[in-house]
């Protein structure tokens, strides 16, 4: 009786939760049909005021990305002293600083990440900077560890990458994980999936994408153990 029992709610469960896809299903067509209803029925000036639209937004867009490339946007440049960086921070809405150190071998593999970066992600700038060149900077953001990235947006600091915890803990990350991390900071365009890595699409893991605080506002209690492997 008790197994019956179970089957039957079993059996309901299961037919509401076909019924509920079938409602979804019917809505999502609703609103297929009454959009192409509302496009067949659009006469000559609703299609030019459309035509006129999209080209606006097209030379917008063309404008935009001459003032990047204007602005050293589309490659991966070297910033030699801190009133650089204060000035790139002006003029770039997205910025994605390395602070780095000549001698280390990491900060060696993330730049050739970055120049793969630059070119592909124009709408930010890309550049690093030298560490001890940078001692005022250094101190301000509370940069510890090296290689750390700084990614910035509308002038202020988003958030930080620091070293390779958050690419897998491993030298051999790829270019996508690099920029999916980033991406996680709203400073380059991605098209991904911001809860879900690179490297872990096949196996559906997910990952804790909480927010962090940002370098100005973190108690960093780290020492210094940049990386020099």
């Amino acid at each position: 009786m008790v197994l019956n029992t179970s089957l039957t709610m079993a059996a309901s469960g299961n037919n509401m939760v076909e019924k509920q896809l079938i409602a979804a299903t019917q809505i999502i067509e609703q609103q297929l049909d009454a959009e192409i209803e509302r496009m067949d029925n659009l006469d000559s000036d609703d299609l030019e005021m459309i035509r006129r639209e999209r080209l606006a937004a097209m030379k917008k867009r063309q404008d935009k990305k001459q003032e990047w490339i204007t602005n050293g946007h589309g490659t991966y440049s070297e910033l030699y002293d801190e009133k650089e960086f204060f000035e790139a921070t002006k003029k770039s809405e997205n910025m994605v600083c390395h602070f780095y150190r000549d001698q280390f071998v990491r900060c060696k593999l993330v730049d050739k990440h970055l120049d793969i970066l630059a070119r592909k992600h124009i709408e930010t700038k890309f550049c690093k900077i030298n560490a001890e060149k940078a001692p005022f900077l250094t101190e301000r953001l509370k940069i510890r560890v090296l290689p750390t990235l700084c990614l910035v947006k509308n002038g202020k600091t988003k958030d930080y990458v620091v070293g390779f915890t958050d690419l897998g803990n491993t030298d051999d990350f790829s270019t996508e994980m690099l920029e999916w991390r980033i991406a996680r900071a709203d400073v380059v365009e991605y098209q991904g999936d911001l809860l879900c890595p690179p490297s872990s699409k096949s196996s559906g893991q997910r990952m804790d994408v909480r927010k962090k605080k940002t370098i100005r506002g973190r108690n960093d209690d780290s020492s210094d153990d940049s990386d020099s492997d």
